[in-house]
């Protein structure tokens, strides 16, 4: 069962979902939302085998500074034996992830369900 998320900022919401953090992007993700959402978003990514999703269903706009986000969550993730998700459905945040290829590293799934229930991208290629 969802709970509702607890905000850290107004563009990030956390809570637990089977077993997962969930960090659930709001609103616009720009470089200021960037700014506030960063040191959140370390000090889960930071935690060694942490599982967790990044939920960007909520966005309505999203540029390079979200982009940054999302590679540098990965990267932390995977330097400390987590796991991390992706649940992305907006057409627009969709494109961009496919085409600077982060859909390759980080592929982005329907829902919470849909991302849980395969297993977490990170073999041999862990490189941002």
């Amino acid at each position: 069962m969802r709970q509702e998320p607890v905000s850290l900022t107004r563009q990030l919401g956390v809570y637990a979902y089977r077993g997962h953090t969930v960090l659930e992007f709001r609103g616009e993700i720009d470089l200021v939302a960037a700014a506030e959402i960063g040191p959140f978003l370390d000090r889960v990514t930071g935690r060694a085998g942490v599982r967790a999703v990044l939920d960007l269903r909520p966005v309505e706009f999203f540029d390079c500074s979200g982009l940054r986000l999302l590679y540098r969550a990965r990267s932390r993730v995977l330097e400390r034996g987590g796991q991390l998700h992706l649940v992305c459905t907006h057409p627009l945040t969709l494109r961009v992830i496919r085409v600077t290829g982060l859909a390759r590293l980080l592929p982005p799934h329907p829902g919470l369900d849909a991302a849980l229930d395969r297993p977490a991208p990170g073999g041999p290629d862990r490189a941002p």
